[in-house]
């Protein structure tokens, strides 16, 4: 697996999900990176990287 740009990263236990992954994700898109995000396992959080990356 090659190594990604990470923009943002959030525990998978937040209180509130992935909710501000996803937050973050717009806030990045709107201001011209388009970014979304995945989960990841071994790390036990979803990150936000860049669209092209996902």
């Amino acid at each position: 697996m090659s190594a990604r740009e990470v923009l943002d990263r959030v525990p998978a236990g937040n209180p509130r999900g992935s909710w501000p992954a996803e937050q973050r994700a717009a806030e990045l898109t709107a201001a011209g990176t388009p970014a979304t995000v995945v989960m990841s396992l071994d790390e036990d959080a979803f990150l936000v990287v860049p669209e092209a990356e996902s």
